[in-house]
């Protein structure tokens, strides 16, 4: 399946589930982020260069190629050494969380965003449904 068909897959999953769930404010949400998501990226230029005089100019594109570390946590356990050298294959693992609670989604090992996760054409993927604002995530730095 080529990149374009996975990205219609994707959109036509988002609709339909917005569709699906007209009186839940979630879906309200999830459409409006697929409409809005229809242009494609941000014109980061353009933002660039809306910032002020030359000298106070960033370049964008620097920041752009920075790889980052993205984790999903779908929950944590302590376990002694004894029990993790008994675990065959088939073995069950207690997590800290129930069943159907969001995943983390952590970015360098900073919690960003919760999610659920989607199957699509047998390929997964995360729906983020909360994303932490950049000033919870700098009040939980210090």
């Amino acid at each position: 399946m080529s990149d374009e068909e996975d990205l219609s897959a994707w959109g036509e999953a988002l609709n339909e589930q917005a569709e699906a769930t007209e009186d839940d404010p979630w879906g309200a949400a999830l459409n409006e982020q697929a409409e809005a998501s229809v242009g494609g990226a941000p014109d980061l230029d353009a933002l660039a260069e809306s910032r002020g005089d030359s000298r106070d100019k960033v370049d964008l594109d620097v920041l752009l190629d920075i790889p980052v570390t993205l984790q999903l946590e779908i929950g944590r356990t302590k376990v002694s050494i004894r029990n993790l050298l008994s675990y065959t294959q088939g073995s069950v693992v207690e997590m800290d969380r129930l069943a159907g609670e969001p995943l983390d989604l952590l970015v360098n090992g900073t919690l960003i965003a919760h999610g659920e996760v989607v199957v699509i054409n047998d390929k997964f993927g995360v729906r983020l449904t909360d994303v932490i604002s950049p000033q919870e995530r700098i009040k939980k730095l210090k």
